[in-house]
């Protein structure tokens, strides 16, 4: 059917943008670029399926691993992936005892759910070696672990902001179209996130130790991309600004 093949030429088109960013490596400003072309991608999915066709669509989960025992930085951008993506979004542990991040909704969301996951990850992972060999870092009196994991939790704040703000930008223009897309994804979606059955524990979050100029630089290079989504044939596009 046509529905069959819209999915399979988007996750072909995600596995396209992976092998040019987390399969190579990426900076931030890749990295958004990419965020907002498959923001696109994902729109016009959406946009070519009916309210009842939408509501039909089956969702399943895709596990993000961490295989981390603790958190990490990219944690603060998980919220964001999950409302960027109209997926429910949890933390559990695998059998190792390591920590991975479990997305719940229609399959093209979660499908853009894990490759954001990875994209932002291979972005920091980049990001931050550059830091490393900035004179800024060389002198700080912190140590270099700390320095950089601050870096790290900046950088992870500006790009959960920038997602948010870009997610916003692409609802107002479709509620301007007359379709309210996210009330009828959500209410699929929690339609059968309740048939699970599932209940969550809640816990504080730990307190870090964190060094405020370290983590403004990271705050800084997060900011230092503009992303200005705007809705027009081929829906959002990014306006980048170098470093």
């Amino acid at each position: 059917s046509q529905h069959t093949a819209d999915l399979e030429k988007l996750k072909a088109r995600i596995q396209g943008l992976r092998a040019k960013t987390v399969d190579n490596g990426c900076t931030e400003e890749e990295a958004l670029s990419a965020a907002a072309k498959v923001a696109d991608l994902l729109d016009q999915y959406d946009l070519s399926l009916t309210d009842i066709e939408l509501r039909d669509e089956p969702c399943e989960r895709a596990e993000f691993e961490t295989r981390r025992k603790v958190d990490l930085p990219l944690y603060a951008c998980i919220p964001a992936i999950a409302e960027f993506t109209d997926c429910k979004v949890w933390r559990e542990m695998n059998q190792l005892g390591e920590y991975r991040f479990v997305f719940f909704g229609m399959k093209p969301d979660v499908a853009v759910a894990h490759y954001l996951c990875d994209l932002i990850d291979t972005a920091m992972k980049t990001e931050v070696e550059l830091f490393k060999c900035t004179t800024e870092y060389l002198r700080h009196h912190y140590g270099r672990r700390t320095i950089s994991t601050s870096f790290l939790h900046g950088m992870a704040t500006s790009i959960a902001r920038k997602l948010r703000d870009m997610k916003a930008q692409r609802d107002t223009a479709h509620k301007v179209t007359g379709r309210d897309l996210v009330v009828v994804k959500s209410a699929a979606v929690d339609n059968e996130f309740a048939k699970l059955g599932m209940k969550f524990a809640t816990r504080q979050m730990n307190r870090r130790k964190v060094a405020s100029d370290a983590f403004d630089a990271g705050r800084e290079a997060g900011q230092s991309v503009a992303i200005n989504p705007g809705v027009r044939q081929g829906g959002p596009v990014a306006k980048i600004r170098g470093h």
